[in-house]
């Protein structure tokens, strides 16, 4: 839902009022001028105020409306509400949050993901990934600063990428396919994690000439 603007709004509060009404309107007219304008028609706001809101465009209006799903999930799934849960139920309920915020738009989402993945986007559509993935996990309660920061926010990733494709063309009730799929992918990812934590324990358990030459040099008391 678009928010509600102060009486002298920034652009920024103008882009996030702007953004969830503009992804509603793309689906008929793309991310592009005629969204826009009824869009600040219906907030009240300057059509030319509202296009320098949005200075990068059709990439701009996408990546305030993936910002404002974002903030959504959030809404609804605060980290202190998510900490009664196991982490494995933590990512489903939050990929699922986000598949019920997209499905009233879900053709909005096509173009806006047929926008993204045209060659010039590449690289901005894997920061706008990366943004919900850091996103989910912060809400998770990840903490992590070292490669697994990275390589769990890749993962789920692609995780969220995979599923994403599925949803928009799930035709099942309640989109059960695409639940169905999620819970496969995530099973997945949690086994590959388990399997590089008895990894790096069994590597722990090795012998270690490092310690071992330590020991020598400082022998204990």
């Amino acid at each position: 839902m678009a928010s509600i603007l102060p009486a002298d709004p920034t652009l920024d509060e103008i882009r996030a009022a702007l953004a969830p009404l503009i992804a509603e309107n793309a689906a008929f007219d793309g991310f592009g001028d005629a969204a826009l304008a009824d869009a600040a028609q219906r907030v009240g706001v300057d059509p030319d105020v509202a296009r320098l809101a949005f200075p990068d465009a059709a990439r701009g209006m996408v990546d305030a409306w993936f910002a404002d799903v974002d903030a959504a999930m959030e809404g609804r799934w605060p980290a202190e509400k998510l900490a009664t849960l196991k982490i494995r139920e933590r990512i489903t309920t939050l990929v699922e949050a986000r598949l019920d915020l997209l499905a009233p738009n879900r053709e909005s989402l096509r173009r806006a993901l047929a926008l993204l993945a045209l060659p010039t986007n590449i690289p901005f559509a894997a920061k706008l990934g990366w943004r919900s993935a850091d996103a989910m996990w912060r809400l998770a309660g990840d903490t992590a600063t070292d490669y697994n920061h990275y390589s769990k926010r890749a993962i789920l990733g692609a995780v969220y990428a995979s599923t994403m494709a599925v949803f928009l063309n799930d035709e099942s009730e309640g989109f059960a396919d695409t639940r169905a799929f999620l819970a496969r992918r995530i099973d997945a990812v949690m086994r590959f994690e388990g399997w590089k934590h008895r990894r790096a324990a069994r590597r722990s358990e090795r012998p270690s000439l490092a310690r071992f030459v330590g020991r020598l040099r400082y022998p204990g008391r």
